[in-house]
């Protein structure tokens, strides 16, 4: 699996040629192209720029999505074959499987991290909906993520409050300053996705936002209130604090005309590339709230609808 967890002993999967894509892993692949075409993102490589990031560019997390796809049907189908087991043998069958699809996404990118925050991320849930798929008929977001809070319960016990001596990055940055990262993200059900992202991303399509608009403004969301590994381990706590409060500025007029957001997305872009700073957490959650949307919700009520402002 990926975010740098322990590997097992295992056979080695060989990369192979998958027949056409179910409709989850085509969606689960969308959700990649999605987040990285999403322009202008502040510190993240877009349309515009490569962001805070001086060894990637567009053409190259294409060639990562092109390499990281085809694994997602064979996540279904291991969820699907342990469905019947308890929650964590499927994430225990899936690591060799999440091994080899980092290894093909190194091998696409020149041993270059575009995506491991995603493959763990999107192969969980490609994960649960297997599990889903064998177990009942319906699938909707919070059963979806209950399935990945099932399946991952353990991980924050066991890789990072019994580590002793650290390895990862996630491990080191929760032995420093008590941050579970994409580990505890996945424990919680995704619970920053269900809180905040969400929400506005409904808010969004009742107001008649276009996707880009709806995902802008999410990632907005995601960036203020998301406990971002990325950037820490890039600029410490401070950076991640002051992340935070500008997009929490940002937030306060979320519903303002397009073209506004645009602009102080575009000064915060500055600022993040002047500090090296990258929210690929956020981008990673941008990723998880668009595949999640293809599913049945419930209505929501966003904190800040009563505030909104004329739609642009």
């Amino acid at each position: 699996m990926a975010t740098g967890l322990t590997p097992l002993a295992s056979p080695e999967y060989e990369p192979f040629e998958p027949p056409r894509q179910s409709y989850f892993a085509q969606m689960a692949t969308q959700s990649l192209r999605a987040e990285v075409h999403l322009t202008p993102k502040p510190g993240l490589v877009d349309e515009a720029n490569n962001g805070a990031h001086h060894d990637m560019d567009l053409a190259l997390f294409e060639a990562s999505i092109d390499a990281i796809s085809p694994w997602f049907d064979r996540f279904i189908e291991i969820g699907r074959q342990s469905a019947k087991l308890a929650a964590p043998v499927s994430l225990f069958k899936a690591r060799p499987c999440g091994l080899a699809c980092e290894r093909a996404m190194f091998a696409a990118t020149g041993q270059i991290n575009t995506h491991k925050g995603a493959i763990f991320a999107l192969s969980l849930l490609c994960l649960a909906y297997g599990r889903l798929s064998q177990q009942r008929s319906d699938v909707t977001p919070t059963l979806l993520t209950d399935q990945v809070a099932q399946m991952t319960a353990q991980l924050v016990l066991n890789e990072l409050q019994h580590c002793t001596e650290p390895m990862s990055a996630g491990q080191r940055l929760f032995q420093a300053f008590g941050l579970l990262g994409a580990r505890g993200e996945a424990a919680s059900g995704f619970a920053t996705v269900h809180r905040y992202a969400l929400p506005i991303w409904n808010l969004a399509m009742t107001k008649g936002y276009s996707q880009r608009q709806a995902l802008l403004r999410v990632l907005v969301s995601l960036m203020a209130h998301n406990p971002d590994t990325n950037i820490v381990s890039r600029g410490g706590i401070q950076a991640l604090n002051f992340v935070q409060q500008r997009a929490s500025q940002i937030l306060s007029h979320l519903w303002n005309d397009d073209d506004s957001l645009i602009m102080q997305l575009q000064q915060l872009d500055m600022e993040m590339i002047r500090h090296h700073l990258s929210p690929g957490g956020s981008a990673d959650l941008l990723s998880v709230t668009w595949l999640l949307s293809r599913f049945p919700q419930p209505s929501t009520t966003h904190p800040f609808e009563n505030s909104s402002q004329p739609i642009c």
